[in-house]
């Protein structure tokens, strides 16, 4: 007797393991593609502007209480030099030759990380961020785990002990990868760890009073976003959260990069291509 059963009666309720999900592929290929795309220069240069405040909140609190930058090197080259012209006067110049050296090592590193993998794939850049964010809460991490109650900052102007140099070097490695980033996007001036040339920029520009002028706004931003992040860094590092507290702030603020990166638009062209 034939059977009447439908079709549907005899599919089963639950897919075998074996059964591809053909629901899931073409969302995991649609992510693969978002995370390969190479990402929109427009208006990336605000993230770059908005770095000049972490730099600025990381190296009011260095300066303050180690006496030595972790992001911008010029004030570290003087520090060493004066140094070895007098090394005995203070232990300075050494905590600065260590950020230094820790900057040369973290340039070469995050650069060539860039153009292995190409310097604006999405997930290079977020990687990038990942990175200084997960290196900067280590350094966090160290800070709040030897901190003392009774630790002074004129001890800590003069220690050379691990629990200075380390984070020096740890937070000095990390902040080159947005002077990096700069570069891989373009935008060359916005390095993030260099102001003298951005003043001279700023007030030799032709049209410096001008209404519509992008690179005068983009100079003007960039120093008015690192005045701020001193300012926020020295206060907060006058508090009980101390040079620690500043750390774990400058972690969260690379932490949210990270997630507009892995928001940020892809080019036009490739836009197209997905068919967005």
């Amino acid at each position: 007797m034939p059977s009447n059963r439908s079709a549907d009666e005899e599919t089963p309720l639950l897919s075998s393991p074996s059964t591809p999900n053909l629901r899931a592929r073409p969302v995991m290929s649609r992510w693969h593609q978002h995370l390969a795309a190479d990402v929109s220069r427009d208006w990336a240069d605000c993230i770059l502007i908005l770095c000049y405040l972490i730099t600025g909140l990381l190296d009011s609190a260095s300066i303050s209480v180690w006496g030595s930058f972790v992001s911008m090197q010029t004030g570290n080259t003087v520090y060493l030099g004066l140094g070895l012209a007098s090394p005995a006067t203070s232990t300075r110049w050494i905590k600065s030759g260590a950020s230094l050296l820790a900057f040369c090592i973290g340039s070469f590193l995050f650069s060539r990380f860039h153009r292995l993998f190409s310097p604006k794939r999405r997930w290079v850049l977020a990687a990038s961020f990942t990175a200084q964010m997960a290196i900067t809460a280590v350094a966090a991490g160290l800070v709040t785990a030897t901190a003392t109650a009774d630790r002074d900052r004129n001890k800590d102007l003069e220690s050379l002990g691990w629990e200075v140099l380390v984070p020096i070097a740890l937070v000095a490695f990390q902040s080159c990868g947005q002077a990096v980033v700069s570069r891989a996007l373009g935008y060359n001036a916005l390095t993030s760890v260099v102001l003298t040339s951005i003043y001279c920029d700023l007030f030799s520009d032709a049209e410096l009073f001008a209404l519509r002028n992008v690179e005068r706004n983009r100079r003007t931003g960039a120093p008015v976003f690192l005045l701020v992040g001193a300012i926020v860094g020295g206060k907060l590092v006058e508090t009980s959260w101390g040079v620690a507290g500043v750390l774990w702030a400058a972690a969260v603020l690379k932490a949210g990069v990270v997630v507009v990166w892995l928001v940020w638009p892809a080019e036009k062209s490739v836009e197209e291509s997905l068919g967005r």
